[in-house]
């Protein structure tokens, strides 16, 4: 009795297909495959044309020259007279099926190699036998060579020049193409003073192609784009300043009112307009660009622990590895570590953990975890999700402050519940030269 198959249930796993480099799948590289096929093609065509129009013709010429000397010879053989040279009655060397054509009552050519060169027979019936004659085809077919020879010669220079001409012209297309996208990448990090600027978008007189129909389009994008944005940090910007000094008389006035539960109330909102309105003051200056960075070398690990104190009970604080000191903005960081922390306060469980390890100051909370918004494309001014209130301003200032003093935040959600918050800091590395020369003794 036969095993049973325990790999026919299996699913067939499918054959990986071998990966191309690259660089093949680049237009400088198609475009130059597609012009060498198409000069190989067109190449072997004019090549096969003209050796077979050369070759018919002199093959031609030389069976009339080969017919005119057979009618001499079939005349000499009529009148019983000698035969010329190199022709005779069944001669030896005369091709087999031309013997046998001129036995059966016609005549014929045929192009041959007797004693080792090419020979042009020339054939007709006599008595039931074949009178044959022959000429010299070596120069004919020197002829054919040298003319083969020649156009597949000329066939590679001109596929060699073409290849030069059309990789310089395509090459010119990809750099622009390249510009474009260079110029795309670098709005989307947020440079938005970026611009293509192609000379034939300049010029309306020019015709334009559509690289530049593309880098127009894409300058049009940006400075539309530009505008908005810079329309929008403006409105934000006047919105918060003229929030202030209402917001400040109304402060002030609360604290006049007499102590009680409305009082607390109308002091505890007015507080959170005030820090509203200064978070959306710090969220324009960044957006602005304006910010103006103090880097320092600071030792990390005491800073952390001070920023978790002065956040309120309730972080924990661990420290992995040795000390270390980075260059950073004091300022700048504290304000990172508090809004995180605040954050995972705000949003997440307890505990609430602070660990520093090396250059990485990694905080974490057991909640929920981050949104997936949050994870795909980072955080959003104004959009929380979940019972807590806020405003989504707090991540937002954290990532902008990050990128301004070259430190790294990113999120995510640990295996086991809650969310992280990874800030990685430059870390301070002393050189040799750094160090201070040893004192020269008093008097040297």
């Amino acid at each position: 009795m036969r095993g049973r198959r325990t790999g026919a249930s299996r699913a067939r796993r499918p054959r990986r297909r071998p990966r191309l480099p690259a660089w093949t799948a680049t237009l400088t590289w198609k475009s130059a495959v597609f012009i060498t096929v198409m000069c190989c093609v067109l190449a072997a065509l004019l090549g096969v044309l003209v050796h077979t129009a050369v070759t018919r013709q002199t093959v031609g010429h030389a069976r009339e020259k080969a017919l005119a000397r057979l009618e001499n010879v079939t005349d000499a053989y009529a009148a019983g007279g000698a035969l010329p040279p190199r022709s005779g009655i069944d001669p030896p060397g005369l091709p087999e099926p031309l013997r046998a054509l001129a036995a059966g009552g016609e005549r014929g050519t045929m192009v041959a190699d007797h004693r080792g060169r090419p020979t042009m027979w020339a054939a007709a019936p006599a008595d039931g036998h074949a009178l044959a004659t022959q000429i010299d085809y070596s120069q004919n077919a020197r002829t054919i060579n040298g003319l083969d020879g020649a156009i597949v010669g000329s066939s590679l220079l001109a596929i060699g020049a073409t290849l030069l001409v059309g990789a310089f012209a395509v090459t010119r297309v990809t750099r622009r193409l390249h510009q474009t996208a260079r110029v795309a990448r670098r709005i989307g990090a947020g440079d938005l003073d970026a611009r293509v600027n192609d000379p034939r978008t300049a010029d309306p007189s020019r015709r334009q192609d559509e690289v530049a129909i593309v880098a127009g389009a894409l300058d049009t994008m940006a400075s539309t784009l530009q505008r908005k944005l810079v329309a929008e940090q403006r409105f934000t910007a006047d919105v918060a300043h003229e929030l202030r000094t209402p917001l400040t008389g109304l402060s002030a006035a609360a604290e006049l009112l007499p102590p009680g539960r409305p009082s607390e109330l109308v002091q505890d909102r007015v507080r959170a307009m005030r820090a509203l309105t200064e978070d959306l003051l710090e969220i324009s200056r960044l957006d602005a660009r304006t910010e103006q960075v103090d880097l320092d070398v600071h030792e990390l690990a005491p800073l952390a622990e001070r920023v978790a104190q002065a956040s309120g009970p309730g972080t924990e604080v661990a420290v992995d590895g040795p000390p270390v000191r980075v260059e950073t903005d004091k300022r700048r960081l504290e304000r990172v570590l508090g809004n995180l922390i605040g954050n995972a306060h705000r949003h997440g469980r307890p505990p609430v953990v602070l660990t520093v390890d090396g250059p990485v100051v990694t905080v974490r909370d057991h909640g929920d975890g981050f949104p997936d918004y949050l994870l795909a494309g980072g955080p959003q001014r104004f959009r929380t999700e979940g019972g807590t209130k806020g405003h989504g301003l707090g991540l937002t200032i954290a990532v902008g402050q990050a990128e301004v003093m070259g430190a790294g935040l990113t999120f995510e959600n640990a295996p086991d519940g809650g969310a992280v918050a990874r800030l990685t800091l430059p870390e301070y590395v002393r050189l040799d030269h750094d160090e201070e020369p040893p004192r020269s003794p008093a008097g040297t």
